[in-house]
């Protein structure tokens, strides 16, 4: 496109740190410049970190941000004219709102629809959005396994992108840091054989991080190391260019058992088992806050990762995650936090520490108001920032004061364990974020996205990036039609109905609501389990009905053929519930035939059909997540290790099922040979009860289905890489098979 013929998007960056975060859209001639970004300053009392040494200049932003423009849009993106002053993200983020507000372009995970109008729209009038917080946060240190541990440099660069166009300014960047724990620790006076033993194998390093387990599915070979440090260096670069803000990890006072031995008089303790494992895998050591090697561990793991990286001053560090403190005395847990920020500042004067805020909502007996101010009241006023984690359904700054004075980020939690489910809380996250800058001496100072696992529910992220930019709630149903139409590129009435049904219904629970699929169809079967939805089914019914209806105008969008196989398998997830329901009624009823006939349609029909439904598109492969564990090695015994690794994560999660089904997903062929065997032995054990007139025993079930769990995970069998099949028509035949009844079902109500 010729840039003199057509109106252009410029983009002008202006760097006041101490200005309200601003973004502008004036009218100006192809030539002039659009778009302006500055920072909001921290809470007064909040010491404004210095300029990081590591950020880039003007001239290298400009070009990073030209560079993701061509990646974005290809020859089109001559036709963008970038200016930028050194402030960060704001001119992607700024070209993504122009091709998002004015082009009707969009951008997500499982897909981009980017037809650019010809001639580019000229903008008639200035328009201005200011960033009511300093920050937009992304990631939860759990995605970092769940989602993130097979990345290449290809996807990594992908996410970045994405991360700028939505305006992400603070992110941690963690690979690599085993590579520089294994110096530390050799340094130190480890051997590799101890070091082997205390971290995990990649697909849980994030617990492992976090003090919760060691050695599960490890060692770590050799190469991960290189190839993490690899990345590493392209990850921060990347970011940096793009004026984001990295977070780099810290230490947080866990060590490996070797260390008791080349420092025999060290003060550690051996901390309890975390979750259900037991001391064999968990049950690590946590040294003394005031023991000197607290210090020494601390400053030099940071010292020599900052030599590796550079940095931006700030810093991660969860000394309790999901674990109980040795003692609640509030002097100990000042102490604890003490140890670590001082460890930081031994490194780097500037520090700041970034902590999650999971500990006091997870545990909140232990964490009463005297513990929670100790904690914090540790590390200086404005020297830590808290991730209020869950705070779209369990704001943990409400009771505890703004956190006692501490900065914290509203986070929207979502998803657990990177499960599937149509899941959101709108109305949670459209008004939560400013009744928490509303609230009494608000120490809020940004927002962020925190999910678990990325890559399902693509409009709760949209939404929320969106409302981080927002000075007030948004008007969600035209919101949401808005967003169905920039989706899939065209206005379609049949696909904005269907969307509205979701925003009521799946996309709206209210109260505490916690994105962990339940399903029975991810669960193992047993014969009380959990069926209550928090939205009426025959919404999702009639979503299904709609979107199909509308896919003769829309089939070719690859968002729309997305959705349309995540909105059947919500349907199918919801009749498998429905069978599972007659089965045991059947079964309590001593009705064989009613047995057999509803367990036969679920295992020989319904998770078949799902299973070739999630084989039709290649983000629900189970291929894909294990050819890409098996491409992250550089040998066949390490594509073995990695492949274990990721079958156990979204299965057994450990060694017995200690995590059972935590990380579940719904892909193809994991349907077929994982969760619909589990089923066809659970249907053929009640058929037997009911034949020989021997009780069914759970505990017996569970012993059978185990070995059928733990087959899964050992056999060899290969999962293709690339779908198959027709979605169109999957979904089609599956609609006109199930639809009928399972609308009447849902409609009648529980039985």
């Amino acid at each position: 496109m010729n840039s003199t013929t057509n109106s252009v998007a410029c983009f002008l960056l202006r760097g006041l740190r101490d200005s309200p975060s601003s973004l502008t859209y004036p009218e100006h001639s192809p030539q002039s410049c659009w778009g302006q970004l500055g920072l909001q300053a921290f809470l007064s009392r909040m010491p404004s970190p210095p300029r990081p040494e590591s950020r880039a200049g003007d001239a290298r932003q400009e070009e990073a941000v030209r560079a993701l423009a061509r990646r974005l849009l290809g020859p089109r993106a001559a036709a963008v004219s970038l200016s930028v002053d050194p402030a960060g993200v704001a001119a992607a983020a700024g070209l993504y709102r122009y091709l998002r507000d004015f082009c009707g372009c969009h951008l997500s995970w499982s897909g981009a629809q980017l037809r650019l109008p010809d001639p580019l729209p000229r903008l008639r009038a200035e328009i201005r959005a200011a960033a009511p917080g300093r920050y937009r946060y992304y990631q939860n240190v759990c995605a970092q396994s769940y989602s993130f541990a097979w990345w290449d440099w290809t996807r990594w660069e992908r996410e970045i992108d994405w991360m700028a166009l939505s305006g992400i300014n603070l992110a941690p960047a963690f690979a690599g840091q085993e590579a520089v724990w294994q110096r530390v620790y050799r340094n130190l006076g480890l051997n590799q054989s101890e070091i082997d033993k205390y971290f995990t194998g990649p697909a849980f390093l994030a617990w492992n991080r976090m003090g919760n387990l060691r050695r599960w599915a490890g060692p770590l070979p050799p190469a991960w190391h290189f190839k993490q440090l690899y990345l590493q260096y392209r990850i921060v670069e990347r970011m940096r260019s793009l004026g984001m803000t990295t977070v780099l990890p810290a230490f947080a006072g866990h060590v490996p058992q070797g260390i008791l031995r080349v420092f025999p008089r060290v003060n550690a303790t051996r901390l309890g088992h975390w979750s259900h494992f037991d001391c064999t895998y968990s049950c690590t050591y946590l040294l003394d806050p005031e023991d000197p090697m607290f210090q020494v561990i601390g400053t030099l793991f940071l010292k020599e990762l900052i030599k590796e990286f550079g940095t931006d001053h700030v810093y991660s560090a969860d000394t309790f995650n999901e674990m109980t403190p040795l003692s609640s005395d509030p002097a100990y847990l000042s102490r604890v936090s003490n140890a670590v920020f001082r460890s930081m500042t031994g490194a780097d004067p500037k520090a700041l520490w970034l902590m999650q805020g999971w500990l006091f909502q997870h545990q909140p007996d232990f964490w009463q108001p005297a513990q929670v101010r100790a904690l914090l009241h540790g590390v200086p006023l404005g020297r830590m920032i808290v991730l209020d984690l869950f705070a779209e359904s369990k704001p943990v700054y409400q009771w505890t004061e703004s956190f006692y004075g501490q900065p914290f980020i509203w986070c929207m939690l979502h998803n657990f364990g990177g499960n599937h489910g149509l899941f959101g809380t709108v109305e949670a996250i459209n008004h939560g974020p400013f009744a928490a800058r509303r609230f009494p001496n608000s120490t809020m100072v940004g927002t962020g996205l925190v999910p678990e696992g990325i890559e399902q529910n693509d409009m709760v992220y949209e939404l929320m990036n969106e409302l981080g930019w927002r000075q007030e709630p948004l008007d969600l149903p035209s919101w949401v039609t808005r967003y169905a139409e920039r989706r899939y590129g065209a206005p379609n009435a049949a696909a904005a109905d269907a969307w509205h049904l979701l925003l009521r219904s799946v996309y709206n629970c209210t109260g505490v609501c916690v994105n962990h699929n339940r399903s029975p169809l991810v669960r193992r079967p047993s014969l009380r389990m959990d069926t209550e939805l928090w939205y009426n089914a025959s919404d999702v019914y009639e979503a299904w009905r709609l979107l199909l209806s509308a896919g003769a105008e829309l089939g070719s969008s690859s968002a729309f053929l997305y959705d349309l196989v995540d909105v059947t398998r919500q349907a199918a997830q919801q009749l498998v519930s429905d069978y599972y329901l007659s089965i045991r009624q059947a079964f309590q009823s001593h009705a064989l035939p009613e047995l057999l006939t509803a367990g036969g349609v679920l295992v020989y029909d319904l998770l078949p059909e799902l299973d070739s439904l999630l084989s039709s598109h290649s983000l629900f492969l189970l291929g894909r997540w294990l050819e890409s564990a098996r491409a992250a090695a550089t040998s066949d015994r390490e594509a073995e290790q990695y492949e274990l690794n990721a079958r156990n994560q979204v299965t057994l999660w450990g060694p017995s099922g200690n995590i059972l089904d935590y990380a579940n997903k719904q892909l193809g062929g994991l349907v077929l040979d994982y969760y619909a065997v589990r089923w066809s032995l659970f249907v053929s054990v009640l058929v037997e009860s009911l034949n020989s007139g021997r009780p069914f025993h759970q505990d017996q079930f569970n012993q059978a289905v185990f070995q059928v769990e733990r087959g899964f995970i050992y056999n060899k069998k290969r999962y293709p890489a690339v779908p198959a099949g027709d979605t169109m028509e999957i979904s089609r035949k599956l609609f006109l098979k199930y639809y009928p009844s399972a609308l009447r079902r849902s409609l009648a109500g529980p039985a």
